[in-house]
């Protein structure tokens, strides 16, 4: 897999984010295209993830001082089980400096992958977006 990034909204990788976003989490799971796409896209750092030249996993990065959050992870249906995801969020980890601390709120049906990532639970469940999620943190290491 080839992982590219850009910041903003407006060039060709953010595009292939939003066809993934598009296809995962609005018309599979349902969640208000107002909700998904905010203002802070055109702002924030997006990857994604190719397989032979098609755009399949996807995330974006809010960095914030010496924090930094994971957010609208998804890869398309007919290309989970491949660990993916997991392969995006490595690089995206890998490029964190040390000491960096990660944090993101997972999907309850996701938090297995990102335990096999390092990150642990942090505080109780909760809702967004009508789905329960766990917020997550992970310290990067030197």
């Amino acid at each position: 897999m080839i992982v590219k990034h850009e910041l903003g909204n407006t060039g060709t990788i953010y595009q292939a984010a939003k066809m993934i976003r598009l296809a995962v989490f609005i018309d599979e799971q349902g969640i208000d295209p107002k909700l998904e796409f905010d203002p802070l896209d055109a702002t924030l750092v997006h990857y994604v993830g190719y397989v032979a030249d098609k755009p399949v996993t996807t995330a974006r990065l809010a960095p914030s001082g010496s924090t930094v959050k994971v957010q609208r992870v998804a890869t398309l249906p007919e290309y989970r089980g491949q660990h993916l995801a997991s392969e995006l969020l490595r690089t995206i980890l890998a490029a964190q400096p040390a000491g960096t601390e990660v944090t993101l709120n997972a999907q309850q049906t996701a938090i297995g992958l990102y335990e096999r990532l390092g990150f642990k639970p942090v505080g109780a469940p909760f809702e967004e977006v009508g789905i329960l999620h766990q917020a997550m943190v992970l310290t990067i290491e030197a």
